[in-house]
């Protein structure tokens, strides 16, 4: 499954206009993260690992200047090295991140 939101497709499971999904559906979930095996942006890992038919692989440490997050409240597409020097608030409009997304960070975005 897949939704557009702003000018970028999110795909996962139960993807929702935000980019919020069926696992993680808080307030602060509204960021999707794009992967560097694939280029595509997912809410997270277990929807990329639903629907995707390979392995994930981080966005690439010498592509951090390059749109690899997308705030779901605004659509705006943040490089990762905004969106990892943002403060868990998106620097376009001010929405709240999921601080805790902070914990999988590695998984997302190589050498972090």
């Amino acid at each position: 499954m897949h939704r557009s939101v702003g000018d970028w497709e999110v795909h996962g499971v139960a993807v929702g206009a935000e980019t919020r999904c069926a696992h993680y559906d808080t307030e602060r979930d509204v960021v999707a993260l794009r992967l560097g095996c694939c280029e595509r942006f997912y809410p997270c890992l277990s929807c990329h690992d639903a629907v995707a038919d390979h392995a994930h692989e981080p966005w690439p440490r010498a592509r951090f200047d390059e749109s690899a997050v997308l705030c779901g409240v605004c659509g705006r597409g943040l490089s990762a090295r905004t969106y990892l020097d943002a403060d868990h608030t998106c620097p376009a409009c001010g929405a709240g991140f999921n601080p805790g997304c902070a914990d999988h960070y590695e998984h997302y975005f190589q050498g972090v």
